[in-house]
């Protein structure tokens, strides 16, 4: 079916650009002659050399967790586990979750990168190399932002690791394999081709800036190679749109260019990926806001906010100023502004294309990591409130940053939530400022364990969240 596609597409996409020709478009190249194949050679073409050379370099990964269920009060009475046994009513106290997905190795001395959500919340990871075999893995880095982690196999070495290449370089209609672990059948390749670049409204991370590919990817596929006609890995396969929960044909991959900073912290030995920090909040621009710039269309980031003292600000960004391009590199929305900055490299500068007044300047900012200006002092909240099972911390740059929250703001922020807990049930989320509790304000994450140390009937709570402020009660 493919095959009877693509010359008509050819057909088209010629007469489009003879058509064109007006508008000063370059004469298109002739087309080349169709030929019959002449040789045995040319009959068998395959890609078996590229899969030869990357499938070994992609590995299944499993992840558990065991979960304990609640004790039955029953329990407690010798005369119901003598009848039901210490699971209670037949059911056993403990449950296992799993999880399956894929991984690359992208080092010989055993790291393999993966999706984070393949390996989130589990405690115990294994590795199943091409050939079968089987190792224990510990987590060596998690990266919520761009959904990556870094796994390192235990007691494995001289691994088949794959080169990384540049993604940059991809162009749409590029052929590319997706290889994986589909439905758990086993390693699987597809073949497709780059549909397109530089997607930003996946929804599956916040750096984002993904690889569109019509290569089948299916649940399981999660953390797979996206490979180039060269063998070297593109993009990690990391999520589809589908109402079906099968292929329907658009799947995303990770830029390797961002893979390739996420394993260089890994490499150095960081728990957390270290990134420049930008200070500054974008919008996207509107075709109003365009049309009163005299932009021919809205692409770019308007700048909302500059923090004081910054990158941003120290290098002369100002308020108003739209960001066209990074290093000559064009921009269309704060998401695809955000890719681009987070993987530029720590120090240096790198040189924004800036509108301001009507006019196009150059500002030079240099690539530093968010400061650390307050001890985060995390805090688990334990007792019997509304807050139970919430990890808070002070605010800081560094903090803003690895939560991808505003960079301006102050205060004590939710960082973690603790699964099934009374804070999760209760709906508070990642990312909250906690601004005051029973109308005492909130100025240190202390401040939170000192006011829920005594039981209440009723808590009122004000939080901010996405620049919202709002006021809930509830029960003690």
């Amino acid at each position: 079916m493919r095959r009877s596609i693509m010359p008509n597409r050819s057909r088209l996409v010629a007469l489009a650009l003879g058509l064109g020709l007006s508008a000063g478009l370059h004469a298109p190249a002739p087309a080349q002659p169709r030929q019959v194949p002449e040789t045995r050679q040319q009959i068998t073409l395959s890609f078996a050399p590229v899969v030869q050379k990357t499938a070994p370099s992609v590995v299944n990964v499993y992840g558990a967790r065991v979960e304990r269920r609640p004790q039955n009060p029953f329990m407690d009475d010798p005369f119901f586990r003598r009848f039901f046994g210490d699971g209670g009513f037949g059911l056993p106290r403990e449950q296992v979750q799993r999880s399956l997905g894929s991984g690359v190795i992208v080092d010989a001395a055993g790291l393999v990168v993966t999706n984070n959500h393949v390996i989130q919340n589990m405690t115990e990871v294994k590795v199943a190399l091409a050939d079968k075999r089987e190792y224990e893995a510990e987590i060596v880095l998690r990266d919520p932002r761009t959904d990556l982690a870094v796994l390192r196999v235990k007691g494995a070495r001289d691994l088949a690791a794959i080169e990384l290449g540049d993604s940059d370089a991809l162009q749409i209609g590029d052929l590319v394999l997706a290889i994986g672990n589909p439905f758990g059948v086993g390693q699987t390749v597809t073949q497709g081709i780059v549909s397109a670049l530089a997607r930003t409204q996946v929804g599956v991370g916040d750096a984002q800036s993904f690889i569109q590919t019509d290569a089948a990817i299916n649940p399981g596929n999660s953390g797979g190679a996206l490979v180039d006609m060269q063998g070297r890995l593109t993009g990690i396969n990391t999520a589809i749109f589908s109402r079906s929960g099968g292929s329907h044909g658009i799947g995303f991959a990770i830029p390797s260019a961002m893979v390739r900073v996420v394993v260089e912290s890994a490499k150095s030995g960081a728990v957390l990926v270290r990134r420049p920090w930008f200070g500054a909040r974008l919008q996207a621009l509107t075709q109003e806001v365009a049309d009163g710039l005299g932009l021919d269309r809205p692409a770019g980031s308007v700048v909302a906010s500059v923090v004081e003292k910054g990158p941003a600000a120290e290098g002369g960004l100002k308020r108003s100023d739209v960001i066209l391009a990074i290093d000559g590199v064009a921009v269309d929305d704060p998401e695809g502004f955000g890719y681009r900055f987070a993987t530029r490299p720590l120090g240096g500068t790198t040189q924004l294309t800036v509108l301001r007044g009507g006019k196009r300047i150059t500002i030079p900012v240099k690539l530093t990591p968010a400061p650390e200006t307050r001890p985060r002092e995390p805090v688990k909240v334990g007792g019997r409130s509304p807050f139970t099972g919430l990890t808070v911390m002070n605010l800081s740059p560094a903090v803003a940053e690895e939560l991808s929250i505003d960079p301006s703001t102050e205060g004590v922020v939710v960082a973690m939530i603790e699964e099934n807990s009374a804070a999760a049930r209760v709906g508070f989320q990642k990312g909250d400022l906690v601004l005051a509790i029973n109308g005492e304000r909130i100025n240190a994450s202390r401040d939170i364990e000192l006011a829920t140390r005594e039981r209440k009937r009723a808590w009122e709570v004000t939080i901010s969240r996405n620049g919202q402020t709002v006021t809930s009660v509830f029960g003690g």
